[in-house]
C-alpha cells in the first residue's frame, strides 16, 4: 500500500499574511520503495513529513495513506490510522528509561488493543529482524546509540505500519553506525513492503533510495533516481 500526496498546499500564519510551507506538492511513494527527501533547512521537509503523517491537515490537496484518503476523517479516525498504518522514526529514539527493548515495542501494541501474548511475540520478531534478539531485556542505558535507534525503528513497525516516515535517523550517530541504520531501513522497506520516506541532509544516504525528491521553498524541484 502506497503513500500519495496530490497538489498539497500548506500555509502558516505569519503576521498579517500567511507563509507557504508546501506549494502544490505531489508525491507518490509505492509500497516496498524508499524515497529520500533532501533540501536546506526551512525548505519544507518537516512540513512534508507532518502532512504525510496526518499530524497536520493541509490547506488544500489530498493525502492518501495505504489506500485511504484522509480528508474528512475526524481526530479519532486519524489517530487510529496513525496507530495502525503509519510508523514514525524520529531523530532521537525517545525510549522510556524504565522499559526494556521488548517492552518499548509491546506498549505500542497494547495501546492498539492487542493481547499481551501476541504483543510479546511480535516484539521479539521485530527485535530479531533489526538484529537485537539478544538485547530484548536490556534497558536504553544498556544499549549503544545505534542499538537504541534500531529499537526506535522496530517500534515504528510494531503495528504493521504500511507507511514508514523517517526523520534524520542518523543525526546523532557516527558514519559507520549511521550507515548500518540506513542499510537496515532500506532492507526492512523491501522486506515488509512499506512505503518509506526518509528525510536526510547527508548525500551519502541517497545510494539506497529508489527515488530522490529535492524540496526548496516548499516546492519539489527535482525527482528521480539517486546519482552516484
Amino acid at each position: 500500500m502506497s503513500l500519495e500526496l496530490t497538489d498539497v498546499t500548506l500555509t502558516y500564519p505569519d503576521g498579517d499574511s500567511r507563509l507557504t510551507a508546501l506549494d502544490r506538492v505531489s508525491l507518490y511513494v509505492p509500497e516496498g520503495s524508499l524515497t529520500a527527501v533532501v533540501g536546506p533547512s526551512g525548505s519544507g521537509k518537516s512540513s512534508l513529513l507532518a502532512v504525510a503523517a496526518t499530524l497536520i491537515t493541509p490547506d488544500s490537496g489530498t493525502v492518501r495513506v495505504a489506500g485511504r484518503e484522509t480528508a474528512g476523517l475526524g481526530r479519532g479516525e486519524l489517530s487510529a490510522l496513525r496507530r495502525s498504518r503509519i510508523g514514525i522514526v524520529f531523530q532521537q529514539p525517545n525510549l522510556l528509561p524504565a522499559l526494556t527493548a521488548a517492552e518499548q515495542l509491546e506498549v505500542m501494541a497494547r495501546i492498539d488493543g492487542r493481547p499481551k501474548a501476541a504483543a510479546r511475540e511480535r516484539a521479539r520478531e521485530l527485535l530479531d529482524a533489526v538484529g537485537l534478539a539478544g538485547q530484548a531485556d536490556r534497558r536504553p542505558h544498556q544499549l549503544s546509540g545505534g542499538q537504541r535507534q534500531r529499537v526506535n525503528i522496530a517500534r515504528a513497525l510494531m503495528n504493521d505500519a504500511r507507511v514508514l516516515l523517517v526523520d534524520e535517523p542518523t543525526s546523532a550517530l557516527d558514519r559507520e553506525r549511521g550507515a548500518a541504520v540506513l542499510d537496515l531501513i532500506t532492507e526492512l522497506t523491501h522486506r515488509t513492503a512499506t512505503a518509506t520516506v526518509l528525510v536526510t541532509h547527508d548525500p551519502h544516504h541517497l545510494a539506497g533510495a529508489d527515488q530522490v525528491v529535492r524540496v526548496a521553498d516548499g516546492r519539489l524541484t527535482a525527482q528521480g533516481t539517486p546519482v552516484g
